[in-house]
């Protein structure tokens, strides 16, 4: 017997709802248990395979191209293993992952390393209180570490930045505020020169200062011409960064201050910069820290010496990285501990500035 059904049997069968399983998007940053097996595994392998290889099958030596061998063995050993559960943009990003990480890695490692074997070494020279409190006036490099100091050293690295930044940051900020929020014909022009001198050597702008006012104008050699000569490399360096850092403030701010009534120059001066702090900072760090390592500069407008002097204008002044290129070449064990002991006051003086200007120009507004 054939049953007849309505005819709106069929239209309530199709617009019953059909199940369907929620497809959840895999996360693929988020490492599972089973990416963790895979990744060791491939470490493991690719360092046994390479050892057995490199070492014993063909009796080769030399740490770099043991590493060399070691990466490509684990990225071939890695891809194939992810290649067995996974897709292929999963392995690939898997692999591109990998390799930032160790790039990150080598970075930090060569700082790290760095840093730590300048205080390793240096820490006889700076548990002494002298070496902080006194210079080396009368002291030879073959002298005890419990004679002399460098204390000279510590107060003409003070003053010769000092006086490089007091001349350079009005100029480099200027100039930035030039480029970003002036222009004109000549713009181009200053951006060039500013791009060029970028990547001055130091040794040139010591040449510069040494010909121009030593030679010519009869400048004695002094911790101003040093000072100068910082500047000039400094300039560029604070200019270009500062310029970045004022085109990232968002024209809706000088739009809002203009249309208020402030004028172009008061927008600049109570908006803009102000907005910009933070990477006006950072463009004076990158410049101080350029400057306070050079030792170049000072070499040539001023010389070493060996006694204390806080007048920039009179005598030569010594410097941090200048009184650790003359105890270093001096290749006597005594001098060598000094060296490495000022290279280590320098690096804490560098973290110094940077903590404490990066605390000045900070947003007092933002939560903490």
């Amino acid at each position: 017997m054939t049953t007849l059904h309505e005819p709106g049997d069929a239209v309530a069968a199709s617009d019953a709802p059909v199940a369907r399983v929620a497809r959840t998007p895999r996360k693929i940053r988020r490492l599972t248990p089973d990416d963790w097996t895979s990744l060791v595994g491939a470490l493991l392998a690719s360092f046994a395979l390479v050892t057995l290889i490199y070492e014993h099958l063909l009796n080769l030596s030399g740490v770099l191209g043991y590493l060399v061998c070691w990466y490509a063995a684990f990225v071939v050993v890695y891809a194939t293993v992810l290649r067995m559960a996974n897709s292929r943009k999963v392995v690939i990003e898997r692999l591109v992952t990998v390799t930032l990480y160790l790039a990150a890695s080598i970075v930090v490692g060569a700082l790290l390393s760095t840093v730590v074997y300048t205080f390793a070494q240096g820490f006889h020279a700076y548990v002494h209180l002298n070496f902080f409190t006194h210079d080396m006036t009368g002291v030879s490099p073959t002298a005890p570490l419990s004679q002399g100091g460098i204390l000279h050293a510590i107060v003409g690295t003070v003053i010769e930045v000092a006086i490089a930044v007091i001349a350079s940051v009005p100029l480099g900020i200027g100039t930035a505020v030039y480029l970003s929020e002036v222009g004109g014909r000549w713009s181009q022009s200053v951006r060039t020169v500013v791009e060029a001198m970028t990547a001055l050597p130091e040794i040139l702008a010591g040449l510069f200062v040494y010909v121009v006012l030593i030679v010519y104008v009869g400048m004695p050699k002094t911790g101003l011409a040093v000072s100068l000569a910082m500047a000039v490399t400094m300039v560029p360096i604070i200019a270009r960064a500062s310029e970045v850092a004022l085109r990232v403030v968002p024209n809706g701010l000088r739009e809002a201050s203009e249309a208020l009534g402030a004028t172009h120059w008061r927008t600049v001066y109570k908006v803009v910069l102000p907005s910009a702090r933070a990477g006006l900072a950072t463009a004076t760090i990158l410049a101080v820290a350029r400057g306070i390592g050079e030792t170049a500069v000072p070499l040539i407008t001023s010389g070493a010496s060996s006694f204390l002097n806080f007048n920039p204008v009179t005598n030569p002044m010594n410097s941090l990285p200048l009184y650790i290129y003359t105890s270093y070449t001096t290749h006597e064990p005594s001098a060598v501990t000094r060296a490495f002991g000022a290279a280590s006051v320098l690096l804490a003086m560098v973290v110094v500035l940077f903590v404490v200007t990066r605390f000045l120009s900070r947003d007092k507004g933002a939560p903490r």
